[in-house]
This record gives structure tokens, C-alpha cells and sequence, in this order.
């Protein structure tokens, strides 16, 4: 059984020769709803720097990431689509807190933090933006392990 919670209003019209016909998707519902919370709950946590002190925060993102994964564990998240530039949110990921941390003590401020994938070069680079013109760039190479899993080497340093 779906259910589909209003997200605007459908305006009547009386003299339509049928009633308009609405449908949803549970699963896209419930995947939707399940992003929202995830992206709320980490909206104030500075890409993860507030989480590493606060472990109550920490079990609630992480529920929620457990959430969204169940709904969608029947997809593939391996494929064209997974290529692309990311921009990351949140993360537990210690050597880019540090360096998103102290960028200060270069002189600098952290600009954007990517992830660009291409699927089909198998490559993978992790890049932190200085701005107005540094950047820190790990090349990795990746192979699709699974329907959801790609594991990555790293290549190198620039």
C-alpha cells in the first residue's frame, strides 16, 4: 500500500469530464522522504566536522543512511548514472576532515570537496578546492565489485 503525501495543491476543476487521476510510486515515495531526512540531518553538520563530537548525531545519520540503502538495495547503483561530478555533504572520511579542518593553517579556507567517477575509464578522483586557485587531487582507479559496490585504488597524489 503506498502512501503519497501532498507535496502541492491540485486545483480543482468542475468541469472536467473526469477526475483527475494521481498515482505514486511507494518505493520512490519512501526513497524521497528517506533523502530528505538524510540531507536534513546532515544539512547543519559542516560536511561532517560536527559529527565527529557528537556520536547521538552520528547514530542518526547513520540509521538514516541504513534506511535509504534498504529501500533501495534491489537497485543498480553501479552503472552510466554513478558517472558523474559529486559534490560531497557529509562524510566520515578522516584525511578530508583533517584537511577541510585545518586548511586554515595553509593560509586558506576549503572551497568545494568532489568526487569525480567515470564508470567506464574505471577512474575515480577525490578533489578539495582552495580557493581562489589551489586544489588537493587523489586519482584512484576503480573496478565494479557489484550491483552497488565499486572498490577504488589510490594512483597518486597531485
Amino acid at each position: 500500500m503506498a502512501t503519497c503525501l501532498p507535496f502541492g495543491t491540485i486545483p480543482f476543476k468542475p468541469h472536467s469530464p473526469r477526475p483527475a487521476k494521481i498515482t505514486c510510486s511507494s518505493t520512490t515515495a519512501q526513497s524521497q522522504l528517506a533523502k530528505q531526512h538524510l540531507l536534513s540531518l546532515i544539512s547543519d553538520q559542516d560536511r561532517g566536522l560536527k559529527t565527529q563530537n557528537n556520536p547521538l548525531k552520528l547514530t542518526s545519520i547513520v540509521s538514516a543512511i541504513d534506511d535509504l540503502a534498504a529501500l533501495g538495495k534491489d537497485s543498480i547503483t553501479t552503472g552510466g548514472s554513478l558517472s558523474a561530478t559529486w559534490r560531497l555533504l557529509w562524510t566520515t572520511e578522516k584525511e578530508q576532515l583533517f584537511i577541510i579542518q585545518n586548511a586554515s593553517l595553509f593560509g586558506t579556507l576549503t572551497g568545494d570537496v568532489l568526487q569525480v567517477i567515470d564508470v567506464e575509464q574505471r577512474v575515480l578522483n577525490n578533489v578539495i578546492t582552495f580557493p581562489p586557485d589551489g586544489v588537493f587531487f587523489v586519482r584512484s582507479d576503480i573496478a565494479v565489485a557489484s550491483k552497488q559496490r565499486v572498490n577504488f585504488n589510490d594512483v597518486g597524489l597531485c
